[in-house]
């Protein structure tokens, strides 16, 4: 091989190093994004209910509106002296660890309590029947955990009224005695009651686990909740991106 054969080798094989390095750097310079989170499960107002494993709710009352704030929303609208609106999905797996994010705005038309989320278990008796749960009443909103006796400990609470947007988050770990709940309001991280960030206690029971949004509690007056789209994701940002 001539020496200048050899120089040209020589300098195509440095410039194909250079590439590489090039092409890895720009890789590892993007690899946040492949941190960014996964998304697990959410609704499409686009399809509509059928999104949803199962809608309890009575007839048309449940569906797809255009909001002027966040645009397609669901939403549940519970009439006077009826039990429930609510949606029914995904099941759970205990030990799984997920957030959940979503925005949501009520209309209430009496003083008494609707819960506007549930972590629901099956069977509902001799079970803690909702672990986690966000309750609304006269101008208050909750977030409580029910223990495996059915005892409810309280673990936030701050002002709303009705026909405001709030977004909420929860980071969950699910399990009997040793689950843990970590909880956004308005994009904040809050201190809870137990004077931390992070509750634990029962985030499971019973043989079945799932999701609920909407309006639950029978009572005098009218109740609507209208929410976007909730999402399950392995990351806050990716659970927290669309509402």
């Amino acid at each position: 091989m001539s020496p200048l054969t050899h120089r040209r080798k020589a300098a195509t094989a440095a410039a194909a190093l250079a590439t590489l390095a090039l092409t890895c750097g720009q890789a590892s310079a993007s690899s946040p994004a492949a941190d960014a989170g996964k998304v697990l499960w959410t609704p499409s107002t686009s399809t509509g209910p059928s999104s949803f494993k199962a809608v309890q709710c009575a007839a048309n009352n449940f569906g797809v509106v255009k909001d002027p704030a966040k645009g397609s929303v669901w939403r549940a609208f519970q009439a006077a002296g009826e039990e429930r609106c609510e949606t029914l999905s995904p099941d759970l797996k205990e030990g799984d660890t997920f957030y959940l994010g979503w925005s949501s705005k009520v209309d209430i038309k009496d003083t008494n309590s609707r819960y506007v989320f549930q972590l629901k278990c099956s069977p509902s008796t001799d079970t803690a029947n909702h672990p986690i749960e966000i309750d609304i009443v006269n101008g208050r909103v909750r977030l409580q955990e029910w223990d495996t006796a059915h005892v409810a400990h309280s673990l936030w609470t701050a002002q709303t009224a009705n026909n405001t947007w709030h977004s909420y988050a929860l980071k969950i770990r699910l399990g009997r005695t040793d689950g843990t709940i970590d909880f956004w309001f308005d994009g904040v991280k809050q201190t809870l009651t137990t004077g931390s960030g992070t509750f634990k206690g029962t985030t499971w029971d019973g043989d079945r686990n799932y999701l609920k949004w909407g309006s639950y509690h029978p009572s005098t007056g009218d109740a609507t909740n209208t929410f976007t789209s909730p999402v399950m994701a392995t990351t806050l940002e990716a659970a927290t991106a669309g509402s």
